[in-house]
């Protein structure tokens, strides 16, 4: 057992506060790493808040995690110490269902066990995620980092990277075809990025001009003030595929609008309270569809680095210590931040 200096919510009320836990020895297949970068999802709030009330306390979040190789277990093949590694939302699932031997293992039919506020399927542990100083991982749910990209940036690709990547693919997002992205936030704007990297030709909406210049650096075609009844009109009937990436409730229908017949609206964003209820005729008149997507695979989380070390492609982000972690909650409600925190875990070291 080796001590982690960590920072934990206790219960839904407090803050997060500096934490110690032990990591478990190594397993014949564990991977042991320094955790050096981690980012800050709006997950990590709903979780310490146990807004989607499943939370099990004290809770160590973080799921975008970028650390090195400082160990690994003696069946461990595929990673050696001083690799550069990543670790998402996943550290296991059954693997034998359905899903899981189609490399879908987020949607195992079992469950997948989540980094944080999982149960560790051998030990019944709960599990603590990466705002720690290091993390024991199976090598099956470890990812390899590239080279080329710089590390903190690389780690909200772990989640806003994937969560977006995996519908623009399941759905054809690419040249000759009109993408509309929901949303400038931290999916949103990987979104914007990746939709214009695969070639398709991106709208992006936004409540607020002030977004207009911003989304249109990081790759949109075109911008839309989706509050500008004129705007949203003059983009009806002509969309192939909407990522909606907004975790607040609202209208989905002025967005079922602008689909052409056979298109689909995906939702990523994850609200505490669901969406009003769509309207049926919006999609039966033009066999429109609403979808959702969570996450990706194991091997599709790879090849999203692999294309992002392609095209360049990290997110936008402030780097802040661990100390501040409770005032960048404060500012990521407000959108206060372009476009994701990312904690420098050399902050917490002792």
């Amino acid at each position: 057992m080796n001590t982690t200096y960590a920072y934990a919510a206790q219960h839904a009320q407090s803050p997060l506060a500096p934490f110690e836990i032990q990591r478990r020895p190594l397993r014949d297949h564990d991977v042991q790493m320094d955790v050096l970068f981690c980012g800050v999802c709006h997950s990590d709030l709903h979780q310490i808040r146990n807004e989607w009330h499943n939370s099990l306390y004290p809770v160590v979040p973080g799921h975008e995690i970028v650390g090195k190789v400082t160990a690994v277990g003696p069946a461990v093949t595929r990673y050696k110490v001083g690799d550069r590694v990543g670790v998402g939302c996943m550290v296991d699932s059954c693997r034998t269902c359905a899903s899981c031997a189609e490399g879908l293992e987020q949607y195992c039919e079992t469950g997948f066990v989540a980094t944080y506020n999982g149960v560790d399927r051998e030990s019944g542990d709960v599990t603590f995620g990466g705002y720690s100083t290091d993390l024991v991982v199976d090598e099956s749910f470890v990812l390899r980092v590239p080279e080329n990209l710089e590390p903190a940036g690389v780690a909200p690709l772990l989640c806003a990277g994937i969560t977006t990547y995996s519908p623009l693919r399941q759905w054809g997002a690419g040249p000759g075809k009109k993408v509309g992205i929901v949303g400038l936030g931290g999916l949103g704007h990987m979104g914007v990025k990746l939709a214009r990297a695969m070639g398709a030709h991106v709208v992006l909406f936004t409540t607020s001009p002030s977004k207009i210049e911003d989304a249109k650096r990081l790759g949109a075609h075109e911008v839309v003030i989706s509050k500008n009844a004129d705007e949203m009109q003059a983009q009806t009937n002509s969309f192939d595929f909407i990522l909606n990436t907004v975790a607040a409730q609202h209208d989905l229908n002025p967005f079922l609008n602008l689909l052409r017949r056979d298109g689909t609206m995906t939702l990523v964003g994850a609200p505490e309270h669901d969406h009003p209820s769509p309207q049926v005729f919006n999609l039966i008149f033009k066999r429109r569809r609403l979808a959702g997507s969570l996450i990706g695979g194991i091997a599709e989380t790879q090849d999203m680095l692999d294309f992002c070390s392609k095209h360049g492609i990290t997110s936008d982000i402030e780097l802040i210590p661990m100390q501040k972690i409770n005032e960048a909650y404060e500012r990521m409600l407000k959108s206060d931040v372009k476009y994701r925190f990312v904690i420098d875990m050399a902050s917490l070291k002792p």
